[in-house]
């Protein structure tokens, strides 16, 4: 982490709305996940949103967690270091980034690599890990593991295909969104500027 004072005003008030968005009950379902999910004798960090951070910060995990949701043989980060050296643990972290965007993940849903290094944003943190826990629960590829119901089910494209005369038929069909002149005629109408009977 990197030392830096305490901030003030504007940057303070930033920072707390950032740390206000972090869901400790999450916290725990994501450890759960990551711990099934790894198949290893790994233990759950202390709650807190210090603890998560340090529990995630050298990218180790991160990297067993995206190899995990892969075939043996499939992996895409290939060497895994326990170094304690910052820039190869920041390494890892970028190469689960990488391997989460090539998963499927949006990239709207992937934090930066000092979001969890610094401990700047671990609500985005945890977006991306929710991300990446529906991809697999929606993949359905028999690599997750894990309960189902811990994650979102992301909804499946749907395709519909229609023959040539289907669309043709539906080319003379008027939609109602365009409106429709059934019922429409002058009767009792008046002509400009007359008065109107109301009887």
């Amino acid at each position: 982490m990197a030392n830096r004072g305490p901030s003030y005003g504007l940057s303070r008030e930033v920072q707390e709305k950032i740390e206000q968005k972090y869901d400790p009950e999450l916290e725990s379902r994501l450890a759960n996940w990551i711990i099934v999910q790894c198949e290893e004798q790994i233990e759950p960090p202390p709650p807190g949103r210090q603890h998560f951070q340090t529990w995630l910060m050298d990218g180790t995990l991160l990297c067993k967690l995206i190899n995990s949701l892969h075939p043996k043989g499939n992996e895409p980060i290939a060497k895994i270091s326990e170094s304690k050296m910052a820039f190869k643990q920041m390494e890892q972290i970028s190469q689960f980034l990488k391997a989460a965007e090539i998963y499927g993940v949006r990239t709207t849903d992937i934090f930066q690599t000092v979001d969890l290094w610094e401990g700047k944003d671990m609500a985005a943190v945890q977006r991306t890990l929710m991300a990446l826990g529906s991809l697999a629960v929606t993949k359905d590829d028999g690599c997750y593991k894990g309960d189902p119901s811990w994650f979102h089910r992301k909804a499946q494209q749907n395709r519909r295909g229609f023959s040539e005369e289907q669309l043709r038929q539906g080319q003379n069909v008027i939609g109602l969104q365009m409106g429709s002149n059934k019922g429409a005629s002058q009767s009792g109408m008046t002509g400009y500027g007359m008065p109107r009977q109301i009887i």
